[in-house]
């Protein structure tokens, strides 16, 4: 699945669940509560959508491209959240426990979705076969 198509499908979802979510509980919530749940939901969204961009980038490329780009990728990535989260708690003043929250349920969805999406690409083919190591 190319990225733009990628990246339709998983702001799809997030502006549906989050809709859905705010008619049963965020709408009830403090402005601050709402803020950490949209902002945790963004931080997800653009995890999952670099995390994608990367898998994208190093398909064809040989195994020590692929694992580089999917695993410092994946450090690099933990890195800048961490970075993103101690700022939306400290200098933003977000509320930690929605802005956890929501970053945590978007990255579970996301996480299956893309593994959902990745397991697709590859079913019926040997991840192991082609030439030099490069992924199929």
């Amino acid at each position: 699945m190319s990225l733009v198509r990628y990246s339709i499908l998983v702001t799809g979802v997030a502006a549906s669940t989050f809709a859905l979510a705010w008619a049963l509980a965020l709408g009830r919530f403090d402005a601050p509560s709402r803020a950490a749940a949209a902002y945790g939901a963004a931080l997800a969204l653009a995890n999952t959508l670099v995390a994608h961009a990367l898998v994208l980038w190093s398909w064809r490329r040989s195994t020590n491209a692929f694992l580089g780009a999917v695993l410092g990728g994946m450090v690099g990535r933990m890195a800048v959240l961490l970075a993103a989260v101690v700022a939306g708690v400290l200098l933003l003043g977000l509320p930690k426990l929605p802005l956890a929250g929501s970053l945590l349920s978007y990255f579970v969805v996301f996480l299956v979705l893309e593994l959902s999406i990745l397991h697709r690409r590859t079913s019926g083919r040997d991840a192991f076969s082609g030439a030099g190591g490069a992924r199929p």
